[in-house]
């Protein structure tokens, strides 16, 4: 009888203590990486929220999507934070190095002309700052220039600097050069899921980081407002890239989830991804589409970007808003393209026993 008892004990000991762990698996685990903020498991509208005037198809139909907890960068990976990755590795970014056409050609259109040399070198791309007219709003060219020379030591060319701008986030950086530092700081890029989990903060379908005011947008994030691309009247304080920190934080204590940089994620970007999954029953820790499809970049592979940035204007792109998703090549960098990183408490403890 002692030892029916003993073992009924054990039992209910063994019940008490797994219910509890369950119970608790929400909580902030005890250490937190320096500058990360824990976004815990939950489950959330993803996609296109009911009354979002701005949402396009490719973020249709809104779906739940359960996200278990992790880390994430408490802001956009930083001018200082990418000086002591590339000065530990000696790293070079993709716009510092030498352009390959015959590597290049592969992702164009068959037959297209090669550019000539003086063009063919290492550089960026570099929102114009002098447009006065614009023609035809689909034809980017007319604001962005590629500028030999631009990289993220130098964003916009030769003669630029971040002298003074440590905290400013780090741009001219492609998905390669994410991905390089991530494998250095034993991180990882978040999935488009685990972005707007984090975006979401305590909230679970808003269309924007603070709640679903749109008034509150100028005050909120470092977007454009004006006439783009000709006059940015700056009435939130910035005509251009602004410092980390520079707006309030959401809910949970990330800043600028939404505007300044567009961050960069591990999904593919495929515009018919949401009309083919199942919608019945959440989605669980979901890592976006198979494979890639933009019919106005079929010939290259591209990344969903998140959150839009100093540029985006509700008459332009409107992407100051959680369900946003754009794509970007994995080799493009531009200065408006950043990134933040994720850890998981799994990839942790791995890190600690090696």
């Amino acid at each position: 009888m002692i030892n029916y008892n003993l073992k009924i004990i054990f039992i209910l000991c063994l019940l008490g203590f797994l219910y509890g762990c369950n119970k608790n698996s929400n909580k902030t685990p005890a250490t937190a990486p320096e500058g990360m903020v824990w976004v815990p498991t939950k489950t959330f509208l993803k996609g296109a929220k009911e009354g979002d005037r701005y949402a396009m198809k490719r973020e249709k139909p809104a779906h739940q999507v359960r996200v278990d907890g992790f880390f994430i960068d408490q802001t956009e990976v930083t001018n200082k934070q990418f000086r002591t990755f590339v000065d530990e590795t000696g790293y070079v970014t993709l716009a510092e190095k030498p352009i390959d056409w015959n590597a290049m050609k592969k992702d164009l259109p068959a037959n297209t002309p090669k550019p000539h040399d003086s063009i063919l070198q290492p550089g960026s791309l570099v929102f114009n700052k002098n447009v006065n007219n614009v023609v035809n709003m689909n034809n980017y060219s007319q604001w962005w220039t590629w500028k030999v020379g631009a990289n993220w030591k130098q964003p916009y060319g030769p003669g630029s600097t971040i002298k003074g701008k440590n905290n400013y986030p780090v741009v001219h950086v492609s998905l390669e050069d994410a991905l390089a530092y991530c494998k250095w700081a034993n991180r990882s890029l978040p999935s488009e899921a685990q972005w707007e989990s984090a975006a979401q903060g305590t909230n679970e379908s808003t269309i924007f980081t603070w709640g679903n005011d749109a008034e509150k947008l100028n005050v909120s994030a470092n977007t454009w407002q004006g006439q783009f691309p000709i006059k940015n009247e700056a009435k939130d304080g910035f005509s251009f890239v602004a410092p980390v920190k520079s707006f309030p934080p959401n809910s949970i204590g990330l800043y600028d989830m939404m505007g300044n940089v567009w961050e960069l994620t591990s999904d593919f970007f495929n515009v018919n991804y949401y009309q083919n999954i199942d919608t019945s029953s959440p989605l669980v820790n979901p890592i976006g589409a198979k494979t890639s499809y933009s019919p106005n970049n079929p010939y290259q592979q591209e990344y969903i970007i998140k959150g839009g940035s100093f540029l985006c204007h509700a008459s332009y792109c409107a992407s100051f808003r959680i369900s946003a998703r754009m794509g970007t090549s994995f080799d493009s960098a531009s200065d408006h393209t950043g990134f933040r990183t994720v850890v998981t408490p799994n990839m942790l403890i791995k890190t600690k026993n090696n």
